[in-house]
């Protein structure tokens, strides 16, 4: 199926690493010129260059999105490479501390309110104006499958990637008249290098060899994770894969969902 990205601009946050650089790196594939963004410059501009090395279109933007002044200038720079940015994927935040209900902290909940929900309202309200008078556009707000199935331990983490979800649903309502679509993507249990990295280390507890392939690991350790269905954890190019289709012209009635990604662990309807 044609997706008909070619030559769309799509700025993807937090996407010098991890879920961000695999939808980044999706995009790109399917013809988007995309602009890969980052804190640290010489991470993010690797990532760009890896891309146009495999035939790519790629730009690098740098800036903390809890910084207004910052957000403002790459927002500046990324229209001002090509074209009007047309697709934005909020994907920059993160869980920061690791804390539970007995040692959580107001300020905790604060930065992870600002990082996660805040960054994503700073860059989308500065896009919009220009996806309004183009009368087309895509967002995506990356949240969490801990958004519908919250831990014990990261409330605020939680309790911001659902605010992700309620965001979203009245942003969707807001410019469907615009042409412009918002839904949101809520991955389960996906392969990053941090999730390797804990398998690795509980499957060498577990006596397992070190040179067992990942399949190995994975059905070994996956059980005392998390349940999955499916029986796998997911991958980046399974997200950026959906993501690619939502912000595709093909899914022009799809506004204000919450697409989960977690193969089946949601018990919900």
């Amino acid at each position: 199926m044609d997706l008909k990205l070619d030559g769309k601009v799509a700025l993807v946050t937090g996407s010098s690493k991890g879920i961000g650089e695999g939808v980044a790196r999706g995009l790109a594939r399917e013809g988007a010129i995309v602009i890969v963004h980052g804190r640290k410059k010489t991470k993010t501009e690797e990532v760009a260059h890896d891309i146009v090395v495999e035939g790519g279109r790629a730009y690098a933007v740098i800036g903390d999105l809890t910084n207004d002044e910052q957000v403002q200038r790459l927002v500046e720079d990324a229209q001002a490479f090509v074209k009007p940015v047309e697709i934005l994927v909020n994907n920059a935040g993160g869980s920061g501390e690791t804390e539970d209900w007995s040692t959580t902290r107001p300020e905790t909940w604060a930065a992870s309110y600002d990082r996660n929900v805040l960054a994503a309202v700073r860059v989308t309200s500065r896009l919009l104006p220009a996806m309004r008078k183009a009368k087309w556009g895509r967002i995506i707000n990356i949240s969490s499958l801990a958004a519908l199935m919250p831990p014990s331990k990261r409330p605020d983490y939680a309790a911001a990637k659902v605010a992700m979800i309620a965001m979203t649903a009245s942003l969707a309502k807001a410019v469907a008249i615009d042409g412009i679509t918002a839904n949101t993507v809520s991955p389960g249990t996906i392969h990053s290098v941090s999730l390797d990295e804990a398998f690795r280390k509980v499957a060498s507890n577990e006596g397992i060899a070190a040179d067992a392939s990942w399949t190995q690991i994975e059905q070994k350790v996956l059980p005392m994770f998390a349940h999955v269905p499916i029986g796998r954890v997911g991958t980046t190019e399974e997200i950026a894969d959906a993501i690619a289709f939502l912000v595709s012209p093909r899914a022009s009635y799809i506004t204000g969902v919450n697409l989960r990604l977690d193969g089946g662990m949601w018990s919900g309807l």
